[in-house]
């Protein structure tokens, strides 16, 4: 049986085609996607490529679906079930992954990167990385444990807490995550987004008051909201890495006495632990974090194109996109 994908072949295109379903192995599942989300990681994928990108690829990491076929050896799963699949395939028994740092193993192998992710009508999955979906939660809420997930590794590895107060530069999907994430977590968040229209739906500011932070993270490739963050810390304030740079513009000045003598820190966050999945749907299935109405634009795979636009031009908040719907 053949299913409708998108494929990329080469660094700058991509294709709405047909390929084979494939069969899973024995400790992996099919499943029919419902819905997968649209970030700006894939618009970096597709337009200028990513460090970790095997091509040919399907991409499409935030998935969420119904299994449909099971494995021989598959337990604890079931046709029928509704799943979030987390992206990543570890190893286990590594240093990272003894620690609960999956993200960080050496043997790591991220669906949508390494192998086909959710941009078709199905995805084979390991059952290793299977969640299941709590069933108060539909699809489309389900589908943000993703970026949710990464958002609170960031939080984690910021220390993030009761009444620590956070500045946030960005305001776009991921910035509204972390914002309301680090409220859930009982910190008092701030965003920062020259987007008026972004910032102020988040009750943020066009620019940096004139203020410090507990905790400052960037949720925006910008090496200019990098070098005003960290001066926008406090002592023993942590900056958090959330977003990369382009390899030519990711090298900044830091004062190592201002680190020094104010004991701060610098960390980075990159993706996100299985662990964080689970966190993350608890934080969605009870309320703790809102999510349906970031969803701004719901669109069929076919229109990829339109929908990478909406995400370069900042013209939308969150953009899910349906395999499964609108056949043509």
């Amino acid at each position: 049986m053949e299913m409708k994908c998108i494929m990329v072949r080469n660094i700058g295109a991509f294709e709405l085609t047909r390929t084979p379903i494939g069969n899973p192995m024995d400790d992996e599942v099919v499943i029919k996607v419902e819905v997968t989300g649209l970030c700006r990681t894939d618009l970096k994928l597709i337009r200028v490529g990513h460090r970790d990108l095997v091509l040919p690829r399907i991409p499409g990491e935030e998935v969420v679906g119904i299994i449909c076929k099971t494995g021989s050896a598959v337990t604890g799963f079931r046709e029928g079930d509704r799943v979030y699949v987390y992206p990543g395939i570890w190893c286990g028994i590594c240093p990272s992954c003894l620690a609960g740092a999956q993200n960080l193993c050496r043997k790591m192998r991220i669906m949508g990167f390494h192998r086909d992710g959710g941009f078709a009508e199905y995805v084979i999955a390991p059952a290793q990385s299977l969640i299941a979906v709590p069933p108060v939660l539909t699809a489309e809420r389900a589908v943000f444990a993703e970026p949710l997930s990464c958002c609170l590794n960031a939080l984690e590895l910021g220390d993030v807490g009761k009444d620590k107060s956070v500045g946030i530069w960005g305001a776009g999907p991921a910035g509204t995550l972390l914002h309301r994430a680090s409220k859930a977590l009982g910190a008092e968040p701030f965003n920062i987004d020259p987007d008026q229209q972004r910032s102020e739906r988040i009750r943020g500011a066009n620019s940096c008051p004139d203020r410090t932070f507990d905790v400052c993270i960037v949720a925006v490739g910008s090496k200019q909201a990098y070098e005003e963050a960290i001066i926008r810390l406090n002592p023993r304030g942590r900056l958090v890495v959330f977003s990369g740079l382009s390899p030519l513009d990711d090298r900044l000045p830091v004062s190592f006495n201002q680190l020094h003598y104010n004991e701060q820190m610098l960390v980075g966050a990159y993706g996100c632990s299985y662990r964080h999945g689970h966190q993350a749907l608890s934080f969605i299935a009870d309320g703790r974090v809102a999510v349906e109405d970031m969803i701004s634009h719901r669109m069929p795979l076919d229109d990829l194109g339109p929908a990478l636009e909406l995400v370069e031009n900042r013209r939308g908040m969150k953009i899910l996109l349906y395999p499964q719907a609108w056949e043509k």
